[in-house]
C-alpha cells in the first residue's frame, strides 16, 4: 500500500479541491492543518513546501522516481495526482486538452474573481477601519455572475463541465457552491444549479468538503484578518 501523501490544508475552497481529489482517487493521505488566521503559512517549513505562502501543498512520499516530491499550486496538485492514478484525466489528448483548459479557466477567472467577491463583500467591511467599496463589490460581483453564465452555457446538455467528471469539476465546485456568499442569484444560472446537486451527491467529494470542517469560519477579529491578508511574515 503506498505511503500517505501529506496534505497542508485549511478548508477553504482552494483546501477543498486536493482533499475532494484525494478522496475520489482513493489515495490515502494525512492531513496537517495550516490556520492562515493565525499566520502558519508564514511559518518557515511550510514555505519550504509552498514559496508562495499559500495553501494547499502536498508532499508525496513516492514521487515519479520514488523519491518524495512536493508540490504547491492547487491546479498544478490536481494534474499531479490524476496523472499519478490516471483517473479524472480524461482517455485522450483532446479530452485532456479541454480538461485542461477548464482546468486553467477556474484557476486564472472563477477562482480569483469569485474570491475577490468574497473579500470586499466579506472581509474589507470588518477591517479596521471598515473598507465599504460599492464599486469594488459591484465589479466583482458582475465578474463572478459573468463566469457562472460562461459555465452555465458549457454545462448545456452535458452532466459535467468537460463530459465525464473530471479535476475540472473538483477544481470549480468549490467555489461555485458558494454562490449565496457571493450574491448570486441561482434561478439565473439552472444548468449549474443541478451540476451543483450532481457533484455534492457523490461520496467522495462530500467527505472530501467536510476534512476539518469544523475548523471553518470567516475570520472575524482584527489580527486574524491581518494574518490572512498581509503578504509576509513580519
Amino acid at each position: 500500500m503506498q505511503d500517505p501523501i501529506d496534505l497542508y490544508y485549511w478548508p477553504t475552497p482552494n483546501g477543498w479541491k486536493i482533499s475532494i481529489a484525494l478522496e475520489e482517487m482513493g489515495l490515502p493521505y494525512s492531513v496537517h492543518l495550516v490556520n492562515i488566521g493565525k499566520g502558519d503559512q508564514f511559518k518557515p517549513d511550510f514555505l519550504k513546501i509552498a514559496p508562495n505562502n499559500r495553501m494547499p501543498a502536498i508532499v508525496d512520499p513516492e514521487g515519479p522516481d520514488g523519491k518524495p516530491i512536493s508540490i504547491f499550486e492547487s491546479g498544478a496538485i490536481l494534474q499531479y495526482l490524476a496523472r499519478k492514478t490516471g483517473k479524472f484525466y480524461g482517455k485522450s489528448e483532446r479530452e485532456r486538452i479541454e480538461i485542461d483548459q477548464w482546468l486553467m479557466w477556474q484557476m486564472g477567472g472563477v477562482g480569483p474573481m469569485a474570491g475577490q467577491t468574497h473579500h470586499f463583500l466579506t472581509y474589507a467591511p470588518a477591517m479596521d477601519p471598515p473598507q465599504v467599496l460599492p464599486y469594488a463589490q459591484d465589479r466583482y460581483r458582475a465578474e463572478t455572475a459573468r463566469l457562472y453564465g460562461v459555465l452555465e452555457r458549457q454545462l448545456e446538455g452535458r452532466d459535467y463541465i468537460c463530459g465525464d467528471y473530471s479535476i475540472a469539476d473538483m477544481a470549480v465546485w468549490p467555489w461555485a457552491c458558494l454562490w449565496e456568499r457571493q450574491e448570486q442569484d441561482i434561478s439565473n444560472f439552472p444548468n449549474m444549479e443541478k451540476w451543483l446537486a450532481r457533484c455534492k451527491a457523490r461520496p467522495a467529494l462530500f467527505k472530501g468538503r467536510e476534512v476539518a470542517a469544523d475548523s471553518r469560519q470567516a475570520p472575524t477579529s482584527k489580527e486574524a484578518i491581518k494574518n490572512l491578508f498581509k503578504t509576509k511574515a513580519e
